[in-house]
């Protein structure tokens, strides 16, 4: 079975996507570490954010072993892999390797922005999940100072509503929900109601 969650910087998609992984015994794959990993990769190399040669590379080159690298969940970095996934040859770059972690038996959970138009066009349930800006911005700021990053929940709120800007208006793989998916509007609950609303859908549309 694989499971498409897509939707906007902050709505709950990462969170809910290692939930139900771990309910239905699936394999779960953040692709935001993907983006956020070439981007570091171009921070750390000095590169322009929007040169396509240099981040086609970094993609090509994607060091898996630092996914786990707790600079990648930076707001700096954050910010980067907004501009960086914009690129369409870092996307088609890293398209088959989604696709090949999606096919791998069991199945598996991928979250993302693109996931159910894209990368699983095929998936055998699709969840977009909304959220207010507002409300993005807030669980972020908390995020971010439970980490120790010296941040404003203002200045979180403008990047939101920025990258929510560059992540529908882009040419390459926008983000929008794919016809046959279910909307989740997250905006009043917890993680708990959260899981429970999708495993729902999950049981009602599973094919």
């Amino acid at each position: 079975m694989i499971i498409a969650i897509d939707g906007p910087a902050a709505s709950g998609k990462g969170t809910l996507g290692k939930r139900l992984a771990a309910h239905y015994g699936l394999r779960h794959l953040d692709t935001g570490l993907i983006y956020r990993a070439v981007a570091l990769a171009m921070l750390e190399g000095g590169h322009t954010l929007t040169d396509v040669a240099k981040a086609e590379v970094a993609a090509a080159t994607l060091d898996i072993g630092r996914f786990g690298d707790p600079e990648l969940k930076s707001a700096r970095v954050g910010e980067a892999a907004s501009i960086v996934s914009a690129i369409p040859e870092v996307r088609a770059a890293l398209l088959a390797f989604q696709q090949d972690f999606a096919a791998h038996p069991p199945g598996a959970v991928l979250d993302g922005r693109d996931i159910g138009t894209v990368i699983c066009p095929d998936a055998d349930v699709k969840i977009f999940v909304v959220a207010a800006p507002e409300v993005r911005a807030r669980r972020r700021y908390l995020e971010f100072k439970a980490a120790g990053h010296p941040v404003t929940e203002a200045d979180i709120l403008g990047d939101i509503r920025k990258r929510d800007e560059r992540d529908t208006g882009r040419t390459a793989a926008p983000l929008k929900a794919a016809p046959d998916a279910h909307v989740l509007d997250t905006t009043n609950l917890d993680i708990e109601g959260v899981v429970k609303a999708a495993i729902g859908l999950v049981e009602k549309y599973k094919r």
